[in-house]
């Protein structure tokens, strides 16, 4: 379940909300702003006068517009370049997109969804609508069971009261027996498959990230149906999918 303060900040929970409105409608003016969020001209101004001023949003002199500044990127990439996993994996994730020729994308968890860290283009690579700090849902894709396969049970069931089970795809899992089923498949093979569960006429392959004993995030390969084949054990990218994970791993002191 997601956590809720016990006393929150109204002042901050409708900056925050004012945040969210403005990200989604890219770029608006005070009374649009208002309106979509049912808040008085007056109250949406000083928020955004107040995150203008320390540099959160920036407003357009001619067209009155605000939008969000690039200070949430400066803070996301010094998020990310923190992150032990990403200093790892990062020339990894360009070396298998290279040999693999295909996408491939490092995740890691955060409140019940995946979140990308880094995503490198092979050659032949599909472009998806993936981007760096996007998330998604764990159960309809092959990072995400890489990742639920070595969580406890009882966090998967949180996640799973959550955010549910939303089908995307016709063949994407709906059922929490099944899913749970499907996690311990993943852990006998060591990896995880999602077959056009999310997208289809897209596979992707992933394989789980251990520090020591914590799953700590997963790096998948994904591509059209017609370059990865369904025969699992004899799919041409495990190997090197593996291969690449068992790297990150050993190395995961020398950051």
């Amino acid at each position: 379940m997601t956590k809720r303060a016990k006393h929150p900040v109204r002042t901050t929970e409708k900056s925050l909300q004012v945040i969210a409105e403005l990200n989604r409608l890219g770029e608006a003016r005070v009374t649009t702003v208002a309106n979509e969020l049912e808040m008085g001209k007056s109250a949406v101004h000083n928020h955004l006068s107040t995150l203008e001023k320390h540099g959160y949003v920036v407003k357009d002199p001619e067209t009155k517009t605000y939008r969000l500044s690039l200070k949430f990127l400066d803070i996301g990439g010094q998020i990310r370049a923190e992150r032990d996993v990403y200093k790892v994996a990062e020339p990894k994730v360009e070396e298998l997109a290279e040999k693999s020729g295909e996408l491939v994308h490092l995740v890691v968890e955060e409140a019940g969804k995946g979140v990308y860290l880094c995503r490198s283009k092979g050659e032949r690579a599909v472009e998806l609508d993936t981007y760096i700090g996007c998330r998604h849902h764990m159960h309809s894709t092959a990072f995400g069971k890489a990742i639920l396969s070595r969580l406890p049970a009882d966090r998967v069931d949180a996640i799973i009261d959550q955010h549910g089970l939303p089908q995307v795809t016709p063949q994407t899992i709906t059922s929490r027996e099944k899913l749970f089923e499907e996690l311990e498949r993943t852990r006998e093979r060591g990896f995880a498959v999602d077959d056009e569960e999310r997208l289809e006429g897209l596979r992707c392959i992933a394989a789980p990230i251990k520090f020591d004993s914590d799953v700590i995030g997963a790096i998948s390969v994904s591509g059209p149906t017609a370059r990865i084949d369904d025969d699992w054990e004899s799919n041409e990218f495990v190997s090197e999918l593996q291969r690449t994970v068992n790297v990150i791993e050993l190395n995961k002191y020398n950051v």
